[in-house]
């Protein structure tokens, strides 16, 4: 079984930055489709950005872009997401995916996924 592991969340006041961090076992670095989704009380689960590893293509949900930015670190088998000029909407928890597929590695495909970390909070205030 493989279990996404996040870290980086915190507090921080609007206008501030933050980097999560998601690594896992050794297996991470068999899937090509990696993500982070955000869901805060109340609300569905949306996704925020995902990356293809094959290539590097990266999909960014409209409310993120131009702030937020995925990367990835194949030595690590770590997938980070680079939060800038946060706002207090962006509060939520956020979760880290993995999986394969055969397609493109867009938002809506990575919400399939099979494995999801546990979570990690950010909250940005005002």
């Amino acid at each position: 079984q493989v279990t996404p592991v996040e870290s980086g969340g915190g507090s921080v006041q609007a206008g501030g930055s933050l980097r999560l961090s998601c690594g896992a076992s050794r297996y991470m670095s068999n899937f090509n489709c990696l993500g982070w989704f955000r869901q805060s009380p109340g609300k569905e689960r949306e996704g925020v950005a995902t990356i293809d590893t094959r290539g590097g293509s990266t999909y960014y949900a409209e409310s993120v872009k131009g702030r937020f930015t995925i990367s990835q670190e194949n030595a690590k088998n770590t997938v980070y997401l680079q939060m800038n000029s946060l706002k207090p909407e962006d509060t939520a928890t956020y979760y880290c995916t993995a999986d394969f597929f055969r397609g493109s590695c867009t938002i809506a495909t990575v919400t399939r996924s099979r494995y999801w970390g546990q979570g990690t909070q950010v909250t940005v205030s005002s």
